[in-house]
């Protein structure tokens, strides 16, 4: 990889490099992985003066709320015989924003319909390949939503949050942490978290943002205040509600929700309580494992099992919607094929 990054610096132009392992025989890069899949990556040159677009856009879905689509041509074949300048280029893009905006590279002939695509993949969440047959050849293009950092919000700034915050940090999630007995020390305890808020249970609405992808976890200790989060949290769109604690303290706290709220049972099937996998977890670290691990099983989907026990594949394009410039694609249970991009 680094010898064909090497030539593409020196070519100043991207290039697309495919590596089979499917063969039972085959050495790749002269370490015999054997993984059984394929691997095509995208290498390209990075300008020295000025970031490109896309990684603009990258940025801007990764520091603000909004997603993204990146359209990247990676492979253009079979041009006709008489067409002496292919367009469309390896390596040139359609841009979508969240809002709508639209910036393209893409040669005109093609432009269009790559835009219908990434809008329709915006709307669907979904990443996908596409193959587009134009005058001037066969063009493929990976149309690549791109998803913010998922927020976790930890209500409790505890010593038993601190290994939580770090491992939903070490993920990649954009971590807050709100300290409802508003200590001071809390900013510096939890100084790796995107965010620390020192306000009361009841201030929570006001002070701290709850999305439909929003995963909360609360862990205050205090069953006063575990019992004003939970009514704000299930009354909320959060997409995760997990609670700290034993099974009885939390239906104690829902006899008591329910009875001044009915609604809010409406809401129970993302209630998780007792928080976390069963992995027997008994430190703080290990009991921190098990609720990153929920919470990411939440997010794809799954049920948390042991992947021995799964028939299907393991990768799937839900979660492919969540990467940055990679896609993963499948032929069968066995056979993987990766397509992605890289910046040499």
């Amino acid at each position: 990889m680094c010898e064909r990054a090497r030539g593409v610096l020196l070519k100043d132009a991207p290039a697309l490099v495919r590596y089979d392992t499917t063969a039972a025989d085959d050495i790749v890069w002269g370490l015999g992985l054997g993984c059984n899949g394929v691997v095509e990556v995208l290498l390209e040159p990075l300008p020295s003066r000025s970031a490109p677009a896309h990684l603009s856009l990258l940025a801007a879905c990764l520091n603000h709320p909004q997603r993204g689509v990146i359209a990247t041509v990676f492979n253009v074949s079979n041009a006709a015989p008489s067409v002496t300048n292919a367009q469309i280029k390896l390596g040139s893009r359609t841009l979508v924003r969240g809002d709508g905006n639209v910036s393209s590279e893409i040669d005109p002939e093609l432009a269009a319909r790559v835009e219908d695509d990434a809008r329709e993949a915006l709307a669907s969440n979904e990443s996908s390949v596409k193959v587009y047959e134009t005058a001037s050849g066969v063009a493929e293009v990976f149309i690549e939503v791109v998803q913010p950092p998922a927020p976790v919000v930890i209500f409790g700034a505890g010593h038993d949050a601190v290994p939580v915050a770090e491992f939903a940090r070490k993920v990649g999630w954009h971590v807050t942490v709100v300290d409802t007995r508003a200590r001071a020390l809390s900013r510096e305890r939890f100084a790796e978290a995107d965010a620390c808020v020192l306000c009361r249970p009841e201030d929570v609405s006001a002070q701290v943002p709850l999305t439909s992808r929003t995963m909360a976890l609360v862990m205050t200790h205090n069953y006063l205040h575990d019992l004003e989060l939970l009514k704000t949290l299930l009354g909320s769109p959060a997409r995760y509600v997990g609670m700290l604690g034993p099974k009885r303290r939390t239906e104690q706290m829902l006899l008591e929700a329910l009875t001044e709220d009915a609604a809010l049972g409406e809401n129970l099937q993302r209630l998780h309580a007792p928080v976390g996998l069963d992995l027997g977890g008994e430190t703080p670290e290990e009991i921190a494992l098990s609720i990153v691990a929920e919470m990411r099983a939440v997010l794809a989907g799954r049920d948390g099992g042991f992947l021995k026990h799964r028939a299907a594949p393991i990768h799937n394009l839900e979660i492919a919607g969540e990467s940055t410039e990679g896609q993963l694609r499948h032929e069968a249970a066995d056979n993987v094929e990766f397509r992605g991009a890289a910046i040499a």
